[in-house]
């Protein structure tokens, strides 16, 4: 049970919860809902006594552990796997004491403890975990110092799974993933045995993973039955009862004002005139819970559109390296209203592959044809750490207006929900979604024939990833959608392009076709490597039938042959190997400079002293990470071609 009473707690003045309460039962799942800025990652925080309330208190079961994913993305060269068999804390404990106790009896009890933990299981179990966020057996072997921090962070969220604690608080846990891996986490995450509490704005998270919906809104908490749907069924249907009950109070009220003014004066009616007053100071209005209005996206159509296809690649080959390409063979053509979804893993191509749409790569091999007068509009989320952040909005769209008028460039904000306070904020102190709509704005201002948008829903509310939909099926030219937001993609995306095996190929199926192709690959594939390797195979499996085995009718030339096709087999293994340890090195390198620059950044006064040297380091930062990106999809490359050649 966790049991959160009469809590109230204000930041800086400001009332984020006032007098909430709520009982959540143990083992229930819970989705913690509710507009960005409301308070919920504040309520989590609370939860674990990180902050502590004004009044009020939170109540958990006797003996029950708290968990969460840590705040800070783990870093060191320990390895993916130890890291998060290390959350483990008592089996991490028992192991140590295991292998310095000298008590024989103390001994004994260890190993008993062990298996009532289940503890010998626990690198399967870990493993199993880091496969459905994206890692493979080699990277979890890698240091995890290697890894970028977005994926860190995920081992940070497979060290909070493996450790399976009693109340699991999770604050948007998908923001790091892929398609593939929030698809598997949805599923983990419906099987868990404890309690949950997760913070989401993913609509089939909330649907699919969790049984009940705690609302935040208006300073209070109130707890819903089922899952997202059904939550904003019930909203909606409680707010048309509220508006229907103070119609029918504003009635009654009337009606008493008007009894109290016609007979006030009179003195035979004067005792029921008083009594009439007094009703009326006690009756309570009802607040209406209206939804506080979402600004809406708005993409501007272009001036003019052209004639399809737009793009048109044949036997396309790109890459970052000469004679390396991450894509192949890829022939496609995009017309000029297509709605693209891209499905694939993290690493196989994604990004490249918009790169090249977009004509931000060359193909190394084959041909791309794309009209000179085509404009494309690109949004990242790795760009938000290339907004200046000592520019404010109103500075940006100056740039972009320089010979509007102020009252012009006011407007613009507005259109795009950066009122009068917010339109001078600088970016440092903007919140994720209010960055996201600048990037926005910048991406669409020059009135794009392709809009390309990579993961574009990490920062947005559920109301405002709605807006977000309508935007994208107003908008007039042709989009490409690189998301984990599954909804997303089935609202949006009339076509769906598969990044898989070093090429990109129409998807023929749809999305849940998709999703079901995912889990079942996911976990038949360690059943599968347990069975090669328990199982190896007979001469007469090898040769594919009953009969003689081939090796009795080799000749001297077959064997000759076959000694040939093995030597370059551990050639192009040895290669492999060479290059990830090249990329490795590199990627070591990348992660070393970034943490130079950012402890540099984080000093208090950069900004106010160095303007222009913070700015510099703004730039190189987000240089540095665009190369880590390509030199992370150029290492999963060689290490997806190692794995295949070593199967």
């Amino acid at each position: 049970m966790l049991h959160l009473n009469d809590l109230s707690f204000r930041i800086e003045g400001r009332p984020l919860l006032d007098g909430a309460t709520v009982a959540i039962p143990s083992g229930h799942k819970v989705g913690l809902v509710g507009r960005n800025g409301t308070g919920k990652t504040t309520l989590l925080r609370l939860i674990t006594g990180e902050l502590t309330p004004d009044t009020g208190s939170i109540t958990i079961g006797r003996n029950m552990r708290i968990g969460t994913v840590a705040q800070e993305a783990p870093g060191g060269p320990e390895s993916l796997i130890d890291i998060v068999l290390a959350a483990d804390a008592e089996r991490t404990a028992l192991l140590a004491e295991a292998e310095t106790s000298e008590d024989a009896g103390r001994i004994a009890d260890i190993h008993l403890r062990l298996t009532d933990i289940d503890a010998h299981s626990a690198p399967s179990r870990a493993a199993t975990i880091l496969a459905g966020l994206g890692f493979d057996e080699a990277a979890q072997q890698r240091p995890c110092a290697s890894f970028s921090g977005g994926w860190r962070m995920r081992v940070a969220l497979a060290a909070a799974l493996f450790d399976a604690p009693d109340i699991l608080l999770l604050d948007e846990p998908t923001n790091y993933l892929d398609l593939e891996g929030a698809l598997w986490l949805e599923q983990f995450l419906a099987k868990y045995p404890h309690t949950i509490v997760v913070v989401s704005h993913d609509r089939d998270v909330l649907n699919t993973s969790v049984n009940a919906i705690l609302h935040l809104d208006r300073l209070k908490l109130t707890l819903y039955a089922g899952g997202y749907d059904a939550f904003e069924a019930a909203r909606r249907e409680r707010q048309r009862l509220d508006l229907k009950l103070m119609k029918k109070q504003e009635d009654a009220r009337r009606h008493i004002e008007s009894f109290v003014d016609r007979f006030r004066a009179k003195a035979s009616k004067a005792r029921q005139a008083q009594s009439r007053i007094k009703a009326l100071e006690k009756m309570q209005p009802i607040a209406a819970a209206i939804d506080d209005d979402i600004v809406p996206f708005s993409f501007p159509a272009p001036e003019r559109l052209l004639a399809s296809p737009l793009v048109r690649l044949e036997s396309a080959a790109v890459g970052y390296e000469p004679e390396t390409p991450v894509l192949s063979d890829v022939s496609l053509r995009l017309d000029h209203d297509d709605r693209i979804g891209l499905l694939g893993m993290n690493g196989n191509g994604k990004s490249t592959f918009a790169k090249l749409v977009a004509g931000r790569l060359a193909p190394q091999e084959g041909a791309r044809y794309a009209s000179k007068k085509m404009v494309v509009g690109f949004f990242a989320q790795h760009q938000m750490d290339e907004l200046d952040p000592s520019k404010s909005p109103y500075d940006i769209i100056r740039e972009l207006m320089p010979d509007a008028t102020e009252a012009q460039r006011r407007a613009r904000l507005g259109a795009i929900g950066f009122g009068a306070a917010k339109a001078d904020t600088v970016c440092a102190k903007l919140s994720g979604g209010e960055k996201a709509r600048m990037l926005f704005a910048i991406a669409t201002f020059h009135e794009p024939h392709l809009l390309i948008l990579d993961e574009p829903t990490n920062h947005l509310d559920v109301d405002s990833r709605a807006a977000l939909v309508n935007a994208i099926n107003a908008y007039a030219g042709a989009v490409i959608l690189i998301s984990h937001d599954r909804h997303l993609l089935e609202a949006c995306a009339e076509r769906l392009w598969h990044v898989h095996d070093g090429t990109v190929v129409p998807y023929e199926d749809d999305l849940e076709a998709y999703r079901r192709a995912c889990l079942s690959e996911r976990s038949g594939r360690r059943a599968r490597r347990k069975k090669d390797r328990a199982e190896p195979s007979s001469p007469a499996s090898r040769s594919g039938t009953g009969e003689k085995p081939v090796d009795d009718q080799d000749t001297a030339a077959s064997k000759s042959e076959r000694r040939r096709v093995a030597a370059e087999a551990r050639e192009q293994v040895s290669d492999l190997r060479k290059a990830i340890r090249a990329h490795e090195r590199e990627l070591e390198k990348i992660s070393a400079a970034l943490e130079k620059i950012d402890e540099r950044l984080s000093e208090d006064d950069l900004f106010a002293r160095a303007p222009e040297k913070a700015a510099e380091l703004a730039r190189k930062r987000a240089r540095l990470v665009e190369q880590r990106e390509l030199r992370e999809a150029a290492w999963l490359s060689a290490s997806e071609k190692l794995e295949n050649a070593a199967a």
